[in-house]
């Protein structure tokens, strides 16, 4: 019996924004992928925390943006996981909860720069598919990632849009309508 392939979009989602949205609609379009989840990191430990919008009102944020869409899904797995969150500990979690599904990682281009810190890495590379997603400020990936064969890299779309840039706009008081989902930019609005 051939498995359902869900794709993982990790990320703190701090907040979801149209860069998110797009590439994950691109990727459920155009792969053999059945659908994404959107995975909300409540601390990602490569990041600082003080900046983080809290777990819930992020999850909130990816239901707004993605409720209309059936293929993308909130997920808040990594909720009830112990902290921090390593990627590895969340598949194998998955793995052991729904055996019917393959899944399979999605990062930027400048995650897959940074692999090689991640905690168990060589497990990832084994035991899953990597799709890999173009970004501008990527930087040079480590050679033994080139070319490995869990690796996919795709021709999407690059969105070089930061969650970052867009909290300081709207502390900056500046209008970034576009940049967000409709439902999400009024939820950030009030």
């Amino acid at each position: 019996m051939k498995k359902n392939k869900v794709g993982l979009y990790f990320g703190t989602f701090n907040p979801i924004h149209i860069g998110h949205l797009a590439i994950a609609n691109y990727l459920v379009e155009n792969s053999d992928l059945k659908e994404i989840w959107m995975v909300v990191t409540p601390h990602n430990p490569l990041k600082k925390k003080n900046t983080l919008l809290e777990d819930y009102q992020r999850l909130h944020m990816v239901h707004l943006a993605t409720d209309d869409y059936p293929k993308i899904k909130p997920s808040n797995v990594e909720f009830s996981l112990p902290q921090p969150n390593y990627t590895v500990n969340t598949l194998a979690h998955l793995k052991e909860k729904h055996p019917e599904t393959d899944f399979v990682l999605i990062m930027g281009e400048d995650n897959l720069k940074s692999l090689p810190k991640w905690k168990n890495y060589q497990v990832l590379l084994e035991e899953y598919e990597i799709i890999v997603y173009p970004r501008i400020s990527a930087g040079e990936v480590p050679l033994e990632l080139v070319n490995h064969s869990s690796i996919t890299k795709i021709e999407a779309p690059i969105m070089e849009i930061s969650s970052t840039m867009i909290r300081n706009g709207i502390s900056q008081g500046k209008d970034l309508r576009y940049f967000l989902h409709q439902d999400v930019n009024t939820y950030l609005t009030e």
